[in-house]
């Protein structure tokens, strides 16, 4: 049984969305509390408030009901452990066959093939997205893996033995780009074992007769920081453990990872975890075109950078000297040198000695202090694993690419991370909750929103629901001219270093008349708050204009460009070194952090805003991870701060079906022709609604299903001719009046 959370402050909490009217209402509907597990669909709940949604999902967690159906989105609360029987191929199999999966238990594979018999349809828009959100650790990643799964063994039921070994091929690619990019992309944080440190929005391309013909891979913001700098009580990413425990003792020699070596980049490695298995990160390289050998290539660069962590300076007696190496740090240069194929001569300058050119010619060296010796170590690491980690996704896009031409339809997979708030939180948080709030915005202006203003338009009878919107918190961070993302771009072009108390003023100065920005007016270190809808979060400002440049010097891509080793040499091409000067030397042109994540967090809201949107609301029952333990404050703000009450509220009372009207009168134009009596009827009229904008709007699912069911069997319906013909109607009087 799960243990029930249940104090006066969360109790309190509850009450203060209930006005005096409907407490009565309230408390009659959960006098029955042996029936609560069964409202699978929330938009039935009577009364529909914060406090019956929250009893509702707490009662189908006590019974292991995870899944429950809230209007236009699927909630999901994480179980915490695991439920094998929940994911099986015969489950996939019996959503995948059912006459109608809606009428089937709430599932992600009821979302899965609703969004795949849309596909079927070719009603517009044919192509679809399923966007799975949530906070860290609610499971994100596990939803979308077995979303995937289910498509793949959806496609793998072709017909034709050339095509069963095509699909078969593409699927199985499909799959097995999970665990490579969640052993090079994910980390054990605070918040949960296997979190996601990259964004990735996937594509899964299926052909005219809708079988997965290929799938493309697009990936956002990697948190390349975590290799050289890792939280306390958190990991560096999988791979690196994975290599340290699981290679035998030739490649030990081979990669010089002797058992026990105590590296600085690898805290916590006592902790084991499922997701530390090599084996099957190896195999699922080898079966997307990585051989052996490349992959042993890929091992030995990470032993690499794992001994460059350990690499320490000190301060030297004669300021106008390099750093001197610590005594026992002076091994690990060497080994590092060995395994990345650099001269140790060479990678020593290279981490100590800048180098200045004045006017076109002249070239001074000048020794760097220990602070800037250890940044460079830092982004050398860190530049070197974001180019692996970018090529091996190119990697899994050839292994999975087919020509445009080949598909004709797609349902896109977007896996984020989580909104996140830490003791700590600089720019990576900020772009993180940057990419929740328009993921948000997005549900809000398609459905909250959106929906409403239709309705009303349509003159359709219809009462406002007031929703949480986030305008002015997406202003105060992208908004123009003034956000903190401009000044944060403006801060990098000025030629001198920052400073975070002034920059702090200029903020508060700039952006003072946003309610969404506050200050920590008790930390002595400079911050800003911003209230997010997920929550307020404070950011401190110490580094942030750094990492915003992201600078690389080019000393360290001149010493990579000169490696030896064949992988850093497809990394770090020859070529590059000339873009690389004119860069440099043009400091406007370099292209922030900030303002690459905003370009293509826009292109990745353009591709959702052009298709059907499909939304899985994933919930963290505890902030533990504890299995079976519900926590009702803390699902409570999840479900505050992503609007599905009044999600709920919207799709009780609203039109859940919408065809344009010549895509309908297209489908069930035989439907119209039949003759059929009164006990044949269909449809009721107050379920259905012909718009001005040459629309149709349904008020039940139900409604068109049975239209599908007399359509397949050619059923004489009454009801259905009597909707037809008012349709046509309608159609008709709108196109007289313009």
């Amino acid at each position: 049984m799960p243990k029930q959370e249940n104090g006066q402050k969360e109790d309190s909490i509850i009450q203060n969305d209930l006005s005096e009217s409907l407490e009565e209402e309230v408390r009659a509907f959960l006098s029955d509390e042996e029936k609560l597990h069964l409202f699978d669909d929330l938009t039935k709940v009577n009364p529909v408030t914060t406090t019956t949604v929250l009893k509702c999902l707490q009662a189908r967690y006590t019974v292991n009901l995870f899944y429950t159906n809230a209007g236009c989105s699927l909630v999901a609360l994480n179980p915490f452990q695991p439920v094998s029987c929940l994911y099986s191929p015969e489950l996939m199999r019996e959503y995948h066959v059912a006459l109608r999966p809606q009428d089937l238990k709430p599932h992600i594979f009821t979302v899965a093939e609703q969004a795949y018999r849309k596909v079927q349809s070719q009603i517009d828009p044919v192509n679809q997205s399923i966007i799975v959100s949530g906070e860290s650790g609610a499971g994100k990643t596990w939803t979308s893996r077995c979303l995937m799964k289910f498509y793949a063994s959806v496609a793998a039921s072709v017909i034709s033995p050339k095509g069963n070994e095509t699909v078969e091929r593409i699927e199985k690619r499909v799959l097995d780009s999970n665990p490579v990019m969640e052993a090079f992309g994910n980390a054990c944080t605070l918040r949960n074992n296997n979190s996601s440190r990259f964004g990735k929005y996937i594509q899964l391309q299926l052909d005219r007769f809708h079988h997965l013909s290929s799938a493309s891979i697009q990936t956002f913001l990697l948190e390349k920081t975590r290799v050289a700098y890792q939280a306390p009580n958190e990991r560096n990413f999988h791979i690196f453990y994975q290599i340290t425990k699981g290679a035998t003792a030739e490649e030990r020699l081979e990669w010089n990872l002797p058992e026990g070596a105590d590296y600085r980049w690898l805290p916590n490695s006592e902790r084991n975890l499922d997701e530390d298995c090599f084996e099957v990160t190896r195999d699922a390289m080898f079966h997307l075109g990585i051989d052996r050998s490349t992959q042993n290539n890929i091992f030995k660069v990470l032993s690499g950078l794992l001994h460059l962590g350990n690499v320490q300076f000190s301060n030297p007696v004669d300021e106008s000297q390099p750093c001197e190496l610590e005594d026992k740090t002076k091994d690990f240069v060497k080994t590092a040198g060995d395994l990345l194929k650099i001269p140790i001569e060479e990678l020593l300058e290279s981490l100590r000695i800048r180098m200045i050119t004045a006017g076109k010619q002249q070239v001074f060296k000048k020794p760097c202090s220990r602070a800037e010796c250890e940044t460079r170590r830092d982004c050398l690491a860190k530049v070197i694993y974001a180019k692996l980690f970018e090529w091996l996704v190119l990697v899994i896009n050839e292994s999975i690419y087919a020509d445009p031409s080949v598909w004709t339809s797609f349902i896109g997979l977007l896996d984020v991370y989580g909104f996140e708030a830490f003791p700590e939180n600089n720019l990576e948080q900020l772009c993180i909750n940057y990419a929740n709030e328009k993921l948000q915005q997005h549900f809000v202006a398609h459905y909250l929103k959106a929906q409403q203003e239709e309705y009303a338009a349509e003159g359709l009878q219809w009462s406002f629901i007031n929703y949480q919107d986030n305008q002015n918190c997406l202003d105060l961070i992208e908004g123009n001219p003034l956000s903190i993302f401009s000044l944060l771009n403006e801060e990098c072009r000025l030629n001198r270093s920052s400073n975070t108390d002034l920059f702090q003023t200029r903020i508060e100065k700039a952006l003072s008349n946003n309610q969404c920005l506050s200050r920590n007016k008790f930390s002595k270190k400079p911050n800003f708050i911003i209230s997010h809808y997920a929550g307020k979060v404070c950011y401190q400002l110490a580094a942030m204009v750094e990492k915003n440049k992201d600078p690389i010097p080019p000393e360290l891509v001149h010493v990579l460009q000169n490696s030896k080793d064949p992988l850093l040499q497809k990394l770090f091409p020859v070529t590059e070194r000339n873009q690389n000067n004119i860069k440099t030397q043009n400091r406007a042109a370099v292209v922030t952090v900030v303002s690459k994540f905003k370009g293509s967090l826009e292109h990745l809201m353009q591709i959702l805003n052009s298709t059907s949107p499909h939304y899985i609301r994933c919930i963290k029952p505890n902030a533990d991870c504890k299995a079976m333990t519900f926590k009702r404050e803390e699902v409570l703000s999840q479900l505050q701060a992503c609007g599905i009450v009044e999600a709920i509220t919207i799709s009780a009372a609203g039109f859940p079906i919408r065809i344009p009207f010549q895509s309908f009168t297209e489908r069930y134009e035989i439907l119209r022709k039949s003759r059929g009596s009164n006990k044949n009827r269909v449809c009721d009229k107050s379920n259905y609604h012909s718009a001005k904008k040459k629309e149709i709007f349904i008020a039940e699912k139900q409604t068109v299903s049975r239209m599908e069911r007399y359509k397949d069997h050619q059923v004489p319906a009454l009801g259905m001719q009597k909707l037809m013909q008012h349709c046509l109607e309608r159609h008709n009087l709108f196109q007289g009046q313009v």
